[in-house]
């Protein structure tokens, strides 16, 4: 099979990486236009966009693929990119993490299959490893869909699951999603070659969503339960990281856990090398990798060299 490829982020270039080692062929990757990054704010191509150039493969960049846009270089874009798509020799379109929405006109043209990280219907939309961990799911997964209009509604390929550990951030679970996803759509493009995959409709209940990410979710409200702050901690551990103030100086909070401990929501209760422990409105939060503004990220007992909590509370 001769898929084109769309995606943007390492999320996406895994599953690329994939298919290229499986031997198929892709005439064209699509991925979002380079953005600024780094203390330099130099432009950088997307993870996506490296793979591909590294094997020589034609890459394009749309602003958008709505040829209806009302902003005439995103509809200029999106009739390039339609006409250069009508042109390819290609069968399927696979879909992981791209970041742009793909109009009818694009789903028209071959069929599009999209790789998710949950397991649908739980979780359509941006930011599914996040806030499956935030909601203290038991378990996550993949899921290989055929793409339709609607957000993460189209019906359902092959699904597997894996369970959320303890210790999971979305770092980590992000990770092992990907190296699943890139397995399963090896696994799906081959069946699909033979005539032996077969779709089913989404389960009607059970439907979440869910919302991108925010930084201003990221404040920890210590008047809340230790055990969801945790999971707040895990779910915006790598971004966009979760923080709260000390003394008037914002701590970014990288890995804590609920422990028993009572006191003033923000109160800490003691600070060693084992952690800061911050009373919460229920239970307490041993905050266990910190970073001040600037400084590196360190465990608790290098931290507090430099930083002292004496008559300090978290707000």
């Amino acid at each position: 099979m001769k898929a084109v490829f769309a995606g943007t982020p390492e999320f996406a270039a895994v599953a690329l990486r994939a298919m290229i080692e499986a031997g198929f062929e892709i005439p064209l990757v699509l991925t979002q236009p380079d953005r600024p990054a780094g203390r330099g704010m130099q432009l950088q191509a997307s993870a996506v966009k490296q793979v591909a150039l590294a094997h020589g493969i034609e890459v394009l960049q749309p602003l958008s693929l709505r040829m209806d846009s009302k902003d005439a270089q995103r509809a200029e874009e999106a009739k390039a990119a339609h006409e250069r798509l009508l042109a390819t020799d290609y069968d399927v379109m696979v879909v992981a993490a791209y970041g742009l929405i793909l109009p009818r006109a694009t789903l028209d043209i071959k069929p599009c299959i999209n790789i998710h990280g949950s397991l649908l219907p739980r979780w359509r939309g941006a930011a599914p490893i996040h806030r499956a961990i935030e909601s203290g799911d038991p378990e996550t997964g993949v899921t290989i869909m055929e793409m339709e209009e609607g957000l993460d509604t189209g019906p359902m390929l092959l699904m597997e699951r894996l369970p959320i550990l303890d210790t999971d951030t979305t770092g980590s679970l992000h990770d092992k999603l990907a190296e699943m996803g890139g397995r399963m759509i090896v696994d799906a493009l081959q069946r699909m070659a033979a005539g032996g995959l077969q779709a089913e409709p989404q389960p009607e209940e059970g439907v979440t969503y869910a919302a991108k990410i925010s930084k201003e979710e990221a404040k920890l409200d210590l008047a809340r339960p230790a055990l969801e702050l945790a999971r707040k901690v895990r779910a915006f551990n790598p971004f966009p990281g979760a923080h709260a103030q000390a003394g008037g100086v914002t701590v970014k909070i990288w890995n804590a856990q609920a422990v028993d401990g009572k006191g003033r929501p923000g109160q800490v209760l003691s600070a060693d090398a084992q952690g800061i422990v911050v009373a919460c409105g229920e239970g307490a939060l041993r905050l266990t990798e910190l970073q001040k503004p600037g400084g590196k990220r360190l465990a608790a007992g290098e931290f507090l060299k430099g930083f002292s909590f004496d008559g300090v509370s978290f707000e």
